[in-house]
């Protein structure tokens, strides 16, 4: 067993694993040796999963969900298959443990106070003034 949560642990035999050549540069380690992870999890068969829990790690996984309903993940960032398996397995716990946390509450929509409207128009009206000071003189009083 696999522990997620204090509520959710999965069963080894719900992971599976497959193994293959890793891309990229490492020479001849990279020909010879299996490295890549490929961790797949089958969400909707999954009967250690609640249901609300299921749908949002649904949404999570993203591209990553099959259209089965499998999640896969691919690990082949270090050079050894153990440690792109412990890799793999804890990107999974991660986002089940993400899917699996209490959504935070929603957002109440409030009103702006009577003295923040009032600062707001008093700060506008003191910039107008200013802007207003700027332009050229009246010619009117210059020529009396």
């Amino acid at each position: 067993m696999i522990r997620v949560t204090e509520a959710i642990a999965l069963d080894d035999s719900e992971i599976v694993e497959e193994f293959a050549r890793s891309s990229g540069p490492g020479g001849q380690n990279v020909q010879k040796v299996e490295t890549a992870v490929r961790l797949r999890f089958d969400l909707r068969g999954s009967p250690n999963l609640p249901e609300p829990v299921k749908a949002r790690l649904a949404r999570l996984a993203g591209r990553r969900l099959t259209k089965e309903g499998v999640i896969l993940i691919e690990a082949r960032r270090h050079r050894t298959q153990e440690r792109n398996r412990a890799d793999a397995l804890e990107r999974l716990i991660e986002l089940i443990r993400i899917a699996a946390a209490a959504p935070p509450p929603p957002r109440k929509k409030t009103k702006p106070t009577l003295g923040s409207k009032l600062r707001r128009l008093a700060g506008k009206k003191q910039r107008g003034e200013t802007k207003t000071m700027r332009g050229r003189p009246n010619r009117d009083l210059r020529d009396t």
